[in-house]
């Protein structure tokens, strides 16, 4: 009997007709795992997904999903399901993850409030360094909508940065004329940071 490829599924018309049921054919569903398996050199953030049935009996069959090639969550959860059409009721399994925060993955199936954040977790990554938004979640920012107020670049130090203040809201030549050349940075630096700013391997963040 002709299976799907990658899915193992036999093409019984019982399933030919689930997949109708989630909007996919045969041939469509080749087509989405190829465009939704992960691909380890991206490092995008993917979960294994296989189903509890099968697992239970043994079976850690599943694929790698690449969370960035969804629009949204129910395209994500109808391709889940389509891969495990097998079963009549597939109750999906998430056996690993990579790639994201791990505050935010759970085993059983997701709820759409934390797709939202992956999502917005992908899109962040995309437009900033990874690095920054990771330490962003790290330091306690779930809630993601506030990174980009707060972020305020990557700078080589504490002190580097205090120097990127001066520069930009002092003109210490006109306040201070040859004195300017005594300004304390370091002592500058610590203030900024005991209260108002954070660092993290270098990216720099206000406080909210």
């Amino acid at each position: 009997m002709k299976e799907i490829l990658k899915a193992n599924l036999p093409l019984r018309q019982e399933i030919v007709d689930r997949l109708e049921e989630l909007d996919y054919t045969p041939e469509s569903l080749r087509d989405a795992i190829t465009e939704h398996e992960s691909d380890w050199r991206d490092e995008n953030p993917s979960l294994y997904c296989g189903t509890y049935a099968k697992y239970n009996g043994g079976d850690l069959s599943g694929l790698w999903v690449d969370l960035s090639t969804f629009g949204d969550y129910d395209d994500f959860i109808k391709f889940c399901k389509a891969y495990h059409a097998d079963e009549e009721d597939p109750e999906l399994m998430f056996q690993d993850y990579e790639n994201f925060p791990r505050e935010w993955y759970y085993e059983s199936c997701m709820g759409e409030e934390t797709w939202d954040k992956i999502a917005e977790y992908i899109r962040l990554s995309e437009l900033h360094d990874k690095e920054a938004v990771d330490a962003f979640v790290e330091w306690g920012g779930e809630s993601l909508d506030r990174f980009e107020d707060c972020y305020c670049g990557e700078w080589e130090d504490e002190e580097d940065y205090a120097r990127h203040i001066v520069d930009e809201c002092y003109d210490l030549d006109r306040i201070m004329g040859n004195l300017a050349t005594y300004f304390d940075y370091a002592a500058f630096a610590r203030d900024l940071f005991m209260c108002d700013y954070y660092m993290d391997n270098g990216h720099v963040f206000r406080h909210y």
